[in-house]
C-alpha cells in the first residue's frame, strides 16, 4: 500500500479508522426519555474521560458558551408503491427536491423503473420517472391531491439507516424536539438526546443556543470505498446560517465563550461557512458544501463537539479524529465498547471540549 498515494502525494488509509464493534452494541431503538442516554465527557487536551448521563450535560458547560444546533427536520422519505399495469412492488427514497413537484430519488427495482415508468403509492399520490441520471438515481415528477408533505406523513416511512432493523414505532423519535426546516433524509442524531429539561438547565447556567440548517442526505451513510481516504469524494449538502446565529457566534467569540457544535452536521456547516470568508468570520449565508474534515484539518470556529459514536471507517469518525486526535478518539471508542455504550443513530453521546 506504500505506493497508493493520491495526486497530492498524500496517503491516509481507510483501514486506520477501523474498529471492531460487537453487533449487540448497535442501538436499535431510542431510549426513553431522550436525555437518559449516557454521556462520555472527553477532555480534548488530556483525553481524560468522565462517564455520565446526558441529562447532566449542563455540568460540563460554562456561562457564556453557545450551542449551535442543526434544526433540519427529517420527513418520511421512503414510500412504497406498485408500478402501473403490473404487480411490481417499488420503493422510492426521496433525496433532493428540484422543484415543487420533482425530486431526485433512489428507486428499487431500478431495472423496472426506466424513463416513463409510472408508480402509484396511494389514491392521492403517484409519480412518473422523467429522467435516469448517470449514477442510477431518478428524477421523478409527483402527482398528488392535497399538500405533498401531509401526504408523505400518511403514506411514507422514516428512512432509517440500514443498520437499524427494528421498525420505528414513533416517527417523531427520529427527529429532534427543535427541528423546524423540513428537508433531511437522515437525522442530525446528536440532537436527539435534548429535552426541554436539558434546555432549562443549560439556560439556567448562562448558556445560549443558536441554529443552523443543513439538510442531511443519505450520502452521510455512504461508505468510504477508496483505500486512501484523500481520494474519497464527499457528498454535497445544502446549508444556511441566519443572521441571528452569525451574530451570536461573533458575540460568543468576543466574550471568550466556547462555540460548541451539536453534531457533525453543525460542525461541517460552521467550518464550511468559515472557509468562505478570508478572515474565517461567520456571516449569514446559504450555500452547498462538500467539506471533508479529516486529521490534519485546522478548525476555524468550533471549540467543542457533541456527537454520537460513529461507524468504523466513516467520514464521521474521521471528523471526530480530526477534532480530538486519532489516538484519543480510538481510546474513547475502546472505552465505550468496554463500558457497553450504545452506538450509532439511537446510541449514546460524547462531548469533547
Amino acid at each position: 500500500m506504500c505506493g497508493n498515494v493520491n495526486e497530492k502525494g498524500l496517503l491516509m488509509l481507510k483501514s486506520d479508522f477501523f474498529y471492531d464493534l460487537p453487533e449487540e452494541l448497535i442501538a436499535q431503538t431510542p431510549l426513553e426519555p431522550r436525555d437518559s442516554s449516557r454521556l462520555m465527557k472527553i477532555d480534548r487536551e488530556s483525553g481524560e474521560i468522565i462517564h455520565d448521563n446526558f441529562y447532566n450535560l449542563s455540568e460540563y458547560l460554562r456561562s457564556g458558551d453557545l450551542l449551535v444546533m442543526n434544526d433540519s427536520k427529517v420527513f418520511p422519505a421512503r414510500i412504497m408503491g406498485i408500478k402501473y399495469d403490473s404487480t411490481v412492488a417499488c420503493e422510492f427514497l426521496l433525496l433532493k427536491q428540484h422543484s415543487q413537484d420533482t425530486w431526485e430519488t433512489i428507486v428499487r427495482p431500478g431495472r423496472r423503473l426506466k424513463e416513463g415508468a409510472r408508480v402509484k403509492f396511494s389514491d392521492e399520490l403517484s409519480a412518473e420517472v422523467i429522467e435516469v441520471l448517470e449514477d442510477g438515481n431518478r428524477i421523478v415528477k409527483f402527482e398528488y391531491d392535497g399538500i405533498f408533505f401531509d401526504i408523505l406523513d400518511r403514506v411514507g416511512q422514516m428512512p432509517l439507516p440500514p443498520y437499524i432493523t427494528e421498525k420505528l414505532k414513533d416517527k417523531d423519535r427520529y427527529n429532534t424536539i427543535y427541528c423546524n426546516e423540513t428537508g433531511s433524509a437522515a437525522a442530525p442524531t446528536a440532537g436527539l438526546h435534548f429535552t426541554d429539561s436539558v434546555f432549562e438547565k443549560i439556560r439556567a447556567k448562562g448558556v445560549d443556543t443558536a441554529y443552523v440548517t443543513l439538510h442531511v442526505g443519505l450520502g452521510t451513510f455512504r461508505p468510504v470505498k477508496e483505500d486512501n481516504i484523500l481520494d474519497h469524494k464527499m457528498h454535497v449538502e445544502h446549508f444556511s446560517i441566519p443572521e441571528e446565529t452569525a451574530e451570536k457566534i461573533k458575540e460568543c467569540k468576543a466574550r471568550g465563550g466556547r462555540v460548541i457544535a451539536v453534531g457533525t452536521t453543525s460542525c461541517r456547516t460552521l467550518e464550511a461557512a468559515a472557509g468562505l470568508c478570508e478572515n474565517g468570520e461567520i456571516v449569514a449565508c446559504s450555500h452547498d458544501t462538500g467539506i471533508f474534515i479529516y486529521p490534519g484539518y485546522k478548525f476555524k470556529v468550533i471549540d467543542g463537539l457533541i456527537t454520537n459514536f460513529h461507524l468504523p471507517e466513516s467520514t464521521l469518525i474521521m471528523l471526530v479524529s480530526a477534532f480530538l486526535g486519532k489516538e484519543k478518539t480510538f481510546n474513547a471508542y475502546e472505552t465505550a465498547i468496554a463500558e457497553r455504550y450504545r452506538f450509532f443513530s439511537f446510541g449514546d453521546s460524547m462531548f469533547i471540549s
